[in-house]
């Protein structure tokens, strides 16, 4: 063939290649301007808001400051303080007398230390909901706090204190918007539960658990179930900028492992060529150096994504917006945080490491124990078969402490009553703010509820920015108290919003080219 040939011909598949390109791109940008806004609008009246006298404002403040001084931490499922879980109790009876004394509600002490509230709305055919928090915290050294963790010092706009995100500030805004719509004469239409776990820190078994078997019992079924989770998150998504509300529809599972080595004692001056601690070290090693698959779109976090296409900024709202062909790109970005690394795979955490008793004693024994928190498309056996695969080593003995898979997804359609009612609600409450389903990274008492509905939703109320994300279990946990007044305005207008017998529809806008 002519060199004039081969031009020609390769002219015309580069206008091919060109063309295809040109489709290509078309496609994406299409798809990107044509998706469903995340703005919309309700149809429908609205529902009064909290229209806060001087004097609530400073009873909400004080109610919040006095719970965080009351030490109710869980150490263990064995070692909790009980004697502060039962101050706590008596607490709330003196903060919210009304909610205690009212007609419509029957109050009842589970397990000791749990707290369920039964409110009777006037409709009975209607199907209830609940709402759930605990009374628990993890614990808190004074070491590196600004102010003592169990003083709920108020400083520069915020109150401090362990447990002021998680979670009693929830148990405080349920508590005190159920006080002031009573205190204004409103009567609910929809019956509706309030469950105060105190053990959910040490996995809910004798709080939440008790409560649900109470609520089986007595034949029970729920529309919806609302508990901590995630949040009004900004500044946490790169390519974001405003604030983005995410509610859990599912939360990952666990695993806790302990693996242990057994090998002959000895003196440290005659040293065999491995120890029980080298042996250990080198198995937890491999399995920190070789982390769980990414499992990027294989379960609901790409479809978290793609409903906020339209939030970020390009060129990422067109990656997002067609994550069938960005999604290796996207998924490698993610797993370079730890927040969101946590969102993509597995996660793998060394949290306790145990041997030696005496500087020149080689150990018998060495211990360490791992916490696995399962991505929603893996199962506990099969991350059991990659640990035991990666360590690789009979010397160490793999022990399973407690596990469970990760929760059902539960349904976020628009046909879905609680999601759409918690979405109406989101969007009042936060300035419109744009509303996507996510994973829930941690586990709440809501799992504990799977038998009472399929529709369990994990949402805490209130903001949080990036610098935030490690005060929760960590050092200077805080809320701000405006944002303590809008977490009990979401209470509120969520107990009225739920009052309505039909899903609340939204008028939802396209992105125009």
């Amino acid at each position: 063939m002519s060199r004039a040939r081969w031009r020609g011909v390769g002219g015309a598949l580069l206008g091919l290649l060109l063309f295809g390109v040109g489709i290509l791109v078309a496609a994406l940008l299409v798809r990107t301007y044509t998706l469903p806004s995340s703005q919309v609008s309700w149809q429908g009246p609205g529902v009064a808001e909290v229209k806060f006298t001087p004097d609530e404002r400073q009873l909400l403040k004080r109610a919040l400051i006095g719970a965080l001084r009351i030490p109710t931490v869980s150490f263990s499922e064995e070692e909790q303080n009980v004697t502060a879980l039962a101050e706590l109790g008596e607490y709330i009876r003196r903060v919210f007398p009304r909610v205690f004394s009212s007609s419509i509600i029957k109050h009842e002490v589970v397990a000791e230390y749990s707290h369920l509230f039964a409110v009777q709305g006037s409709d009975l055919s209607l199907k209830p909901y609940m709402i759930l928090a605990h009374l628990d915290v993890v614990p808190a050294p004074p070491e590196g706090w600004d102010v003592p963790p169990f003083s709920g010092e108020e400083r520069d706009g915020y109150i401090y204190g362990r447990g002021a995100l998680d979670n009693k500030c929830c148990v405080i805004g349920a508590l005190q918007a159920l006080d002031l719509l009573l205190k204004r004469g409103y009567k609910p239409k929809r019956s509706f539960y309030i469950g105060l776990g105190h053990d959910e820190e040490v996995s809910g078994h004798k709080g939440a658990m008790k409560v649900v078997e109470k609520l089986q019992s007595r034949g029970v079924k729920l529309l919806f179930v609302i508990d901590e989770g995630l949040a009004v998150v900004e500044g946490v998504l790169h390519g974001v900028k405003k604030p983005v509300a995410l509610i859990g529809t599912t939360e990952k599972g666990s695993i806790t492992l302990n693996l242990t080595v057994n090998q002959p004692p000895g003196h440290s001056s005659m040293p065999p060529a491995e120890t029980s601690i080298g042996i250990l070290a080198a198995a937890v090693s491999r399995l920190e150096r070789n982390p769980m698959p990414n499992m990027f779109g294989e379960g609901p976090d790409a479809f978290m994504f793609e409903k906020l296409a339209g939030e970020f900024a390009f060129p990422l709202n067109v990656m997002m917006a067609n994550l069938w062909l960005f999604s290796p790109i996207i998924s490698r970005v993610l797993e370079q945080k730890p927040s969101s690394n946590a969102i993509v795979r597995t996660t793998t955490a060394i949290t306790i490491f145990n041997a030696g008793v005496k500087a020149n004693v080689i150990p018998h024994i060495a211990r360490a124990t791992v916490n696995f928190r399962l991505h929603p498309a893996q199962t506990v056996d099969e991350v059991l078969d990659i640990v035991r695969n990666t360590v690789n080593d009979e010397r160490v003995e793999i022990s399973v402490l407690d596990s469970f898979n990760p929760l059902p997804i539960s349904p976020h359609d628009e046909s879905n009553f609680g999601y759409q009612t918690l979405q109406k609600t989101i969007h009042s409450v936060f300035s419109a703010a744009p509303v996507a389903p996510g994973i829930c990274i941690g586990n709440t008492d809501s799992r504990h509820f799977v038998n009472l509905t399929d529709s369990i939703y994990r949402f805490s109320p209130f903001k949080l920015k990036a610098e935030d994300l490690s005060r929760i279990h960590g050092l200077n946990e805080r809320i701000s108290v405006e944002g303590l007044e809008q977490l009990t305005q979401f209470y509120y207008q969520l107990i009225q919003n739920a009052d309505f017998d039909k899903v609340p529809v939204a008028h939802r806008a396209t992105h125009e080219l």
